[in-house]
């Protein structure tokens, strides 16, 4: 924690805030992208895609899990997916997955959550949708098969929003599925036909 705590207080004396670029984000933020993907600490949107500040919106939770459309209760979700299209204009919206996923496994493990109960209520909402997958998944600890599989269904989620289906048919919002491999720092991008494919940089 000292390391982290000496970077922030010199995080001004790094940066050069008087720059254009700093002083623009002052006046608002313009993001490209909703990038909707998991809490993982080796998971870093910025890093991932080069983005600068104000580039991208990040909507982060355990196992980039989008709750379905009128959930009772509160939902940081639906607010931050509702205000990064009706306010901000985002016309792009990632799911990204990732390899070696503590959710995607613990799902695929079947593992007892009773002493998590805030984490195991969290994950019954990708479970119905993922069961065929967990079944037939194989055994490789990085969990392709399922984490892929959990972004196509969060897709499939993302589309029952109003505010996200209305954008869709008008021609203003582009849905995209990743999955990036935590070990190798590939990007696999989904295609129309299903599958998830790395494209040459």
């Amino acid at each position: 924690m000292k390391a982290l705590l000496d970077r922030a207080r010199s995080f001004k004396r790094r940066v050069d805030f008087e720059n254009v670029e700093y002083r623009k984000l002052a006046e608002g933020q313009y993001p490209e992208a909703l990038f909707i993907t998991c809490s993982d600490s080796r998971v870093i949107p910025a890093l991932i895609t080069g983005a600068r500040p104000g580039e991208i919106f990040e909507l982060r939770n355990a196992g980039n899990i989008v709750p379905p459309y009128g959930s009772p209760g509160a939902s940081g979700e639906a607010a931050t997916i509702e205000y990064a299209l009706e306010v901000l204009g985002v016309q792009d919206i990632v799911v990204c997955g990732h390899s070696h996923c503590g959710a995607m496994g613990a799902l695929k493990s079947g593992d007892d959550l009773s002493a998590l109960p805030g984490v195991d209520a969290w994950l019954q909402l990708a479970r119905p949708e993922l069961a065929p997958v967990l079944t037939a998944a194989s055994d490789d600890p990085s969990l392709p098969d399922v984490a892929q599989g959990n972004v196509v269904n969060q897709l499939a989620v993302l589309r029952t929003y109003p505010v996200v289906r209305q954008r869709l048919d008008g021609g203003r919002l582009r849905l995209h599925g990743w999955y990036y491999e935590v070990d190798t720092g590939q990007v696999h991008e989904l295609e129309d036909d299903g599958r998830f494919r790395v494209h040459a940089g």
